[in-house]
């Protein structure tokens, strides 16, 4: 599926072909949190890499949380990059060199209409801020850590 969005601003704007487009897992960690989950939740998408244009370079801003060492000593920056419009602060998309032909939009960038989930998957539970709630269906997966299917897994196994 094709897939175009933008900024609140417009300054970025961005297009990229989607093989898994539906809106379906909702992330609690606090990293996808505080950098673009208003709700307590953010909401990525899957999209290959080689696909994505985007107007607006020079707005392009890159985050990198930093995340714990092993052994608890220190931090080191995470390999996912999050990118976000310097004018506006929206949250666009990350991109993580780990899986370079993959590049997950934040369903909250996307212009074009999306289709509705059959359910949301919630993830990283045990990372969810106290005063969020889980919404959702009763029989919606949930996971204290990552699910157990991937996004391409997910889509396949309802068909989408």
């Amino acid at each position: 599926m094709h897939l175009e969005g933008s900024c609140h601003c417009g300054s970025v704007k961005f297009s990229v072909e989607s093989d898994s487009p539906v809106p379906f897992m909702r992330c609690y960690c606090s990293i996808c949190r505080k950098t673009a989950g208003g709700g307590g939740y953010a909401i990525n998408l899957g999209a290959t890499t080689q696909t994505m244009k985007v107007r607006g370079k020079r707005y392009l801003r890159i985050y990198r949380a930093q995340m714990p060492d092993e052994d608890g000593a220190g931090t080191h920056p995470s390999s996912g990059r999050r990118y976000f419009c310097s004018r506006c602060g929206s949250a666009l998309w990350l991109w993580d060199p780990t899986w370079p032909e993959l590049v997950h939009p934040h369903a909250s960038a996307i212009d074009t209409p999306l289709p509705q989930p059959p359910e949301n998957v919630h993830c990283m539970l045990g990372s969810k801020a106290p005063w969020v709630e889980a919404e959702g269906g009763p029989n919606d997966p949930r996971f204290e850590h990552y699910p157990d299917k991937s996004l391409a897994a997910w889509h396949t196994a309802h068909g989408l």
